[in-house]
């Protein structure tokens, strides 16, 4: 099928009348002037000629393929991942195991049946699986940023908890509330090391995840703290352990 061209469209190849369109100059630098019936556009003298890549990925990624690794045992995915950050991700997964093993201890001694404190058991063994889901997330990111997962020895915690002067529920709520801070100053480090590694991903994942979950439960267990001291060690400690059974 054949297109017969306007009679305004003809103009653009007439050659009498002057020119429809004289050249001209935009802000960018380019000379635009008709040739025939078709428009071309150069750039003026002086500037670069345009070619319009901004980003060659086949040039810059060069360098990033010599430093793929070729061998078996060496992680694929690490990236801008430092030994101190690799380091500094394992004490912390061994802290979180350390403070899930004294919560668990606690656990045990509160669900005796001669100490029978029902709610105080529940409350420790929630916070013992609480720290070691800690652990095992930091796991999940050290493997993730291609680290190397490496379990340390966790001490054994003592097994009684009696205190004469305090009573058991008020010197174990106290000894969390000891462990959360001393944990809250630990991911600080961690934190800290990320900072000092310009590891944006580490202080991210510590920032996010951890450190205001953190001060909630320092929060959380200072008030148990207060609330133990005025109750004493008589009856209202059961109705204290009654909230704490009850509590969802």
């Amino acid at each position: 099928m054949l297109l017969k061209a306007s009679p305004a469209l003809s103009l653009l190849s007439s050659t009498g009348g002057g020119n429809l369109f004289p050249p001209s100059r935009n802000s960018s630098n380019l000379l635009f002037s008709p040739s025939g019936s078709r428009f071309s556009v150069k750039a003026a003298k002086g500037t670069k000629s345009l070619t319009g890549v901004v980003f060659e990925p086949f040039e810059e990624v060069k360098k990033e393929l010599e430093l793929v690794p070729t061998t078996p045992f060496v992680s694929l995915a690490r990236h801008k991942f430092s030994d101190d950050s690799e380091s500094a991700i394992n004490d912390q997964i061994n802290v979180e195991y350390n403070v899930s093993y004294v919560y668990h201890a606690l656990y045990a001694y509160f669900d005796r049946d001669n100490v029978g404190l029902k709610g105080f058991a529940k409350f420790f063994n929630d916070s013992s699986l609480e720290e070691r889901g800690h652990a095992e997330k930091f796991m999940e990111y050290q493997n993730m940023r291609g680290g190397r997962v490496k379990l340390q020895s966790i001490l054994m915690p003592v097994s009684e908890f009696d205190h004469e002067e305090k009573g058991d529920a008020l010197h174990a709520m106290e000894l969390a509330l000891s462990l959360e801070k001393l944990n809250n100053e630990k991911l600080l480090k961690l934190q800290s090391v990320g900072v000092k590694n310009n590891d944006v991903q580490l202080v991210d994942f510590v920032e996010s995840e951890f450190l205001g979950e953190q001060v909630e439960a320092i929060k959380k267990i200072s008030e148990y703290v207060a609330q133990l001291r005025r109750i004493g060690k008589g009856h209202g400690v059961w109705h204290f352990d009654q909230m704490l059974l009850n509590e969802v």
